[in-house]
């Protein structure tokens, strides 16, 4: 099991281009079935160990979304291992995933996102690297993985672009506001990124946009935790999360008459049917917004409408 384990995650990562965070994930939960079967042969696991790790889940109360991802883990490896001639028969092709609720996103209100923006304080450098980074969730609907992985050659400044990683290392160019590309600048400018100081260090990495306080690439957990500190603050904790602005951003482009074509490309979606759950969200949207993305009706266009954002007006450009 453990051989076939390592074999299959040289695979993903060689050629399936997993990232690392996939990589962990199906480490921990191919890890996690071994310790509960306790099975060291592949051909040993039947689906009655597998419904009785289904069943171990549920009664440690583990959420269905995780049980989904684990389950995703399993139904990879046993059709790698299927495929590799390790097994001769799939195990998982009788078990039947738990059904997972789908939740309508709630986007924040104008009023709500202007108080979120005023959390950070930029008198600080580390409060003007926050505030920088909301400014950019906000502008361009990146994910927290994506906005970390940010590189200084990502950024051009003079078009208002940024080249970003998305999931399964895809890369797509989008456009974000003047605004956003003004905050990066004066970021990257600032006058104590390359200075010690009693609450940061000067910078290490070279290469990353967004930078801990030790100089080094910052990562998700960090923003996280400084979000969170900053919707406490604002009494948004019990609605938001960084993820949220990535919502709210999509249902404002959509009640400003965005395209869903563009709004999926723009957020990197591999469908468009994960994009239409905006559609859901806003009262204020009409059935032709949807009549005009939808790939069977012609003259669906692919423009990007100007932006109303907070407290500043905010134009795309493509």
């Amino acid at each position: 099991m453990k051989e076939w384990k390592e074999k299959f995650l040289s695979y993903l990562q060689a050629i399936k281009n997993a990232s690392v965070h996939t990589l962990r994930n199906y480490g921990m939960d191919l890890a996690d079935f071994q310790e509960f079967t306790k099975v060291d042969e592949v051909k040993a696991v039947d689906k009655r160990m597998i419904r009785g790790y289904l069943t171990h889940l549920n009664q440690k109360q583990i959420t269905k979304r995780t049980i989904l991802r684990r389950l995703s883990a399993l139904r990879s490896f046993f059709k790698y291992l299927l495929k590799e001639g390790a097994i001769s028969h799939n195990p998982l092709e009788e078990i039947d995933a738990p059904k997972l609720e789908k939740t309508i996103p709630s986007p924040l209100s104008r009023e709500e996102l202007d108080r979120l923006f005023q959390q950070p304080d930029t008198q600080t450098f580390l409060g003007f690297r926050d505030r920088t980074i909301i400014e950019l969730f906000y502008s361009s609907g990146l994910r927290i993985s994506e906005l970390v992985s940010l590189n200084k050659i990502d950024f051009d400044a003079k078009n208002f672009t940024l080249r970003v990683k998305g999931k399964g290392k895809k890369e797509r160019v989008i456009p974000i506001t003047k605004n956003a590309a003004a905050w990066i600048n004066s970021y990257l400018n600032h006058p104590e990124r390359h200075s010690d100081s009693e609450h940061h260090q000067a910078e290490k990495n070279h290469e990353a946009i967004f930078l801990n306080k030790w100089g080094m690439r910052i990562s998700t957990r960090s923003v996280d935790r400084n979000f969170q500190l900053f919707l406490k603050q604002s009494g948004l904790a019990a609605k938001a999360t960084p993820h949220t602005i990535r919502h709210t951003i999509a249902t404002h482009w959509l009640e400003n008459g965005m395209d869903l074509k563009t709004i999926q490309i723009l957020l990197g979606h591999s469908s468009l049917a994960t994009t239409t759950i905006y559609t859901k969200v806003s009262t204020k949207l009409k059935k032709v917004v949807y009549d005009k993305a939808h790939p069977l009706v012609k003259g669906s266009d692919m423009t990007i409408s100007k932006q109303e954002g907070v407290a500043h007006e905010q134009d795309f450009i493509i």
